[in-house]
């Protein structure tokens, strides 16, 4: 896993290397003609698991930048629902496999009904991408490790850069410079992840103080709120301790009470509209006696007034700072694990590809 953590910037760059060329995005392969992108009403991201997280991630990205309405669906529950479907919409599968069995069986059934679809894999010639009616590749190379990281980061590339070209082809982006902006920000990510990585070890020491933690939950709003579901995954996948994400606002209706003396507390602070918000959901439950950890951008310095540890990101434009926020988190589930004694890479009860219900 540790190796994968690492292989993230080359992923990202192999990734938009095959999507930008100079200040231009090129999505022609994966075959979605403008007037498609301008005739969609409705897009609906089907994923489970990690991919769910993306999906959630990149809603955010799509309703703001191409202002169009965006349904996030788990594959399991998707696939078994009885509802209307926009005729219009898009259907976007997220899978690092290809083979997730009810990622497919959703695909199957927005085919039938005569939807869109786009599959954004890692494994060509997969199951998914031979049913989609396009594919968008991520080219993250193979991922061993059961809990994904390269793929993971991957895909919200793949999310970012499909967002920047509906924007554009549905009139919501005519500004170059601006798109151009947004570009530079998304080829940066690379090496603000290497910079990250580069600054481990403090992480590694206070996760060697979590190896005893009962139960650990994760908040934040918007953005946040997927990095936060993300993190919590990582850290109960591979360390078995128990964690929830919660948006930082649902905190007052019921979650608190589960808030005593020392339980941990990790807030993720990276969206300036909201990071007030959350900061004070955060004290909230220091009153309660959490020890409170915050994930914020280098700048936010006054978050250390509050916070017991602070854990810094570089600066990126705020749509694609998750893609920088999650490195930290993974980096703490792993050594996490590691402090525990465990098998980081084959964590109990759990597969790498679900390939049945």
């Amino acid at each position: 896993m540790m190796k994968e953590i690492h292989e993230q910037p080359k992923a990202i760059e192999d990734t938009i290397a095959k999507y930008i060329s100079g200040d231009k995005i090129n999505l022609s392969e994966v075959g979605i003609t403008e007037e498609d992108a301008k005739n969609i009403s409705q897009v609906y991201i089907i994923a489970c698991g990690s991919a769910w997280h993306v999906g959630m991630e990149i809603q955010y990205v799509l309703e703001e930048l191409a202002q169009v309405p965006v349904r996030v669906e788990l594959a399991s529950e998707f696939r078994y629902r009885t509802m209307s479907l926009d005729p219009n919409a898009l259907a976007v599968v997220i899978s690092q496999s290809g083979e997730t069995a009810d990622s497919l069986a959703a695909l199957r059934m927005t085919n039938e009904k005569g939807l869109k679809t786009l599959a954004i894999v890692n494994v060509v010639g997969s199951s998914i991408a031979r049913e989609a009616d396009h594919v968008m590749y991520t080219i993250a190379g193979p991922e061993i490790s059961v809990a994904t990281t390269k793929a993971y980061s991957a895909q919200l590339i793949c999310g970012y850069l499909l967002t920047l070209k509906l924007a554009e082809a549905r009139g919501k982006l005519t500004d170059q410079k601006q798109m151009t902006y947004y570009i530079n920000e998304i080829k940066s990510i690379p090496a603000k992840i290497k910079k990250i990585l580069d600054e481990k070890e403090r992480l590694q020491w206070f996760a060697s103080k979590l190896s005893n933690a009962h139960d650990i939950f994760f908040i934040g709003r918007g953005i946040d709120y997927a990095v936060s579901l993300e993190g919590s995954l990582k850290m109960k996948e591979i360390s078995y301790i128990y964690s929830e994400a919660y948006a930082a606002g649902e905190l007052k209706h019921g979650t608190i009470s589960l808030i005593e003396n020392g339980t941990l507390v990790i807030g993720s602070l990276t969206q300036s509209n909201l990071y007030e918000k959350t900061v004070s959901n955060m004290v909230e439950c220091k009153s309660r006696g959490a020890f409170l950890v915050g994930l914020t951008t280098y700048g936010r310095y006054n978050v250390e007034d509050q916070c017991d540890f602070t854990i810094y990101v570089p600066k990126v434009d705020e749509h694609f700072v998750g893609s920088l926020a999650i490195i930290p988190l993974q980096l703490l589930g792993y050594y996490t694990s590691v402090a525990k004694g465990l098998d980081v890479d084959k964590p109990r009860n759990l597969a790498k590809s679900v390939t049945v219900e």
